[in-house]
């Protein structure tokens, strides 16, 4: 680990690139005429409170990956959020999250982009993130939180100066471990890697990828996390998420 360099003590100097695209199948029978990132909670979009997080960070430009029902998204929150300029990645036929971010390349401003899901909040130190990054010389870094019982989400396992180890797919432990909250800093240049004909996936295609190529590394966080994929998830978020 090196010493850190000067970077910055809010996120400004980094895009944030929000993946919003998905098609939420789990959800409709709750939400059933809207995004996910939609969904109401406390009379709010469950997005708002992501773009609340990344203002109070410092953040200054968010681009919003886009798919299923995104004109609603863009009606929705349309160019600016309190200080936050937002830009919209629309794609026009499913490209999974790899290749959304793919798309939205030309958008980037920054050579490390923050990545984050829409449909899942993490109380995390961003800045902390930001930082630990900077100081492992990082190219890639995803955001690891400890649950419970891992067997929904899969397990992520560290190896040596905390470089990603391996995955563990779903359903395969029920015991308590750490997994992927879906925030991770990349840099550009991986993003540039990933086909842009076909649809890719992060999590399935690149991020096993890059941890065997030995240069994906994994920051641990205790903080609140919340999924809001299923009906009994986001329910719970009624009373988990900050007012």
């Amino acid at each position: 680990m090196r010493e850190s360099s000067n970077i910055s003590n809010d996120l400004s100097a980094l895009t944030v690139a929000i993946l919003v695209g998905g098609l939420g199948t789990r959800l409709r029978s709750i939400v059933p005429d809207r995004p996910k990132v939609l969904a109401p909670v406390r009379q709010k979009p469950f997005l708002a409170y992501l773009l609340d997080q990344l203002a109070n960070c410092g953040a200054s430009h968010v681009v919003l990956c886009c798919g299923y029902l995104g004109g609603q998204v863009r009606e929705s929150f349309g160019e600016t959020y309190r200080h936050l300029q937002l830009v919209y990645s629309q794609e026009e036929t499913p490209l999974g999250t790899a290749g959304a971010l793919r798309k939205a390349v030309p958008e980037f401003q920054s050579d490390l982009i923050l990545v984050m899901n829409g449909d899942s909040y993490c109380q995390a130190d961003l800045l902390s993130f930001y930082h630990w990054h900077d100081q492992n010389s990082a190219r890639a870094s995803l955001l690891l939180v400890k649950v419970s019982d891992t067997s929904s989400y899969g397990r992520v396992e560290l190896g040596i100066e905390n470089r990603v180890g391996y995955f563990e797919e779903k359903n395969v432990s029920s015991a308590a471990g750490w997994i992927n909250a879906g925030i991770y800093l990349i840099q550009k240049e991986l993003l540039l890697s990933v086909s842009s004909d076909r649809a890719v996936s992060l999590e399935k295609d690149m991020l096993p990828i890059w941890a065997e190529q030995g240069f994906l590394y994994g920051f641990k966080s205790e903080a609140l996390f919340i999924d809001i994929g299923t009906p009994g998830s986001y329910q719970l978020a009624e009373g988990l998420l900050p007012e």
